[in-house]
Formats: C-alpha cells, sequence, structure tokens
C-alpha cells in the first residue's frame, strides 16, 4: 500500500495559494494536526502505512503495550483504508507529498520552488490529492 518514487500533488480545488501549518481546534489534535507535526518533524521517517496507522491511533487515547498495538495494527490494515491522497494535508492545507525510492514520506509545501521541480520531475509519478468536492 506503500507509494513508492511518487509525489502527491495538492487537490486541484484546494482552497489555499501557499502551504498552511493545521490549526488547532478543540482540546484533541485533529488528523492534519497530527500529520503534519510527523511529516515536518521527521522527513522521509514515515511510510504511508505508518502515517496513517498512527495518525489514527493517536486519536484513539490508548494506552496499551506495543505487543497490543502491533496488534491493532494488523487489525486497522486488515480492512482497506484511504491512502494519503485523502489527507487533509494535501486536500485543504495546501502540502504535497513526496515519496522516496523505500516509500518514506516528507511534506513540500505547493508555494516552495521544489514543488515546482517535483511536479516536472521524470524520476517519479504525479498523482493529484483527491478533491475534496466532486466535479
Amino acid at each position: 500500500m506503500n507509494y513508492i518514487q511518487t509525489f502527491i500533488a495538492v487537490a486541484e480545488d484546494c482552497k489555499v495559494d501557499h502551504a498552511k501549518v493545521p490549526a488547532s481546534r478543540g482540546s484533541s489534535k485533529t488528523v492534519a494536526e497530527i500529520q503534519y507535526e510527523m511529516l515536518s518533524e521527521h522527513p522521509f521517517t514515515y511510510t504511508q502505512e505508518d502515517v496513517l496507522f498512527e495518525s489514527w491511533f493517536a486519536r484513539q487515547g490508548l494506552d496499551v503495550s506495543e505487543e497490543e498495538k502491533a496488534d491493532l495494527r494488523a487489525q486497522f490494515f486488515s480492512k482497506e483504508q484511504p491512502c494519503l491522497r485523502t489527507s487533509p494535508l494535501t486536500r485543504t492545507h495546501g502540502w504535497g507529498m513526496v515519496f522516496d525510492e523505500d516509500g518514506r514520506v516528507a511534506l513540500c509545501a505547493m508555494d516552495s520552488p521544489e514543488y515546482t521541480d517535483y511536479l516536472k520531475a521524470d524520476d517519479r509519478k504525479v498523482i493529484r490529492a483527491l478533491r475534496t468536492k466532486r466535479a
């Protein structure tokens, strides 16, 4: 399920013109906040599966052993999960996601020179994040 040598560009209907750090809403962190913290603090460390599971797990507020967490991860991926093309970072906050040859992911601001370079790169597949609304 992990992307390799791929760039996820922001959604066509993204309403921002530059990348924005997700704002807090309420007492618990949003999926966007959790994913942003993971990827901005540790670029090219996590795979798509790591980001999806860890952001889900963080929102559950569970205090479990590593063995129980591994079981939860297996249960989580026993059902199909949406990919990072549905992440609020790529759909509404203006962040592209770049995957390296090992499937590790990093963020790329839509208003950065690197973003334009990734869009034109021959060495990776370029796909768009899913639209927020149907066309």
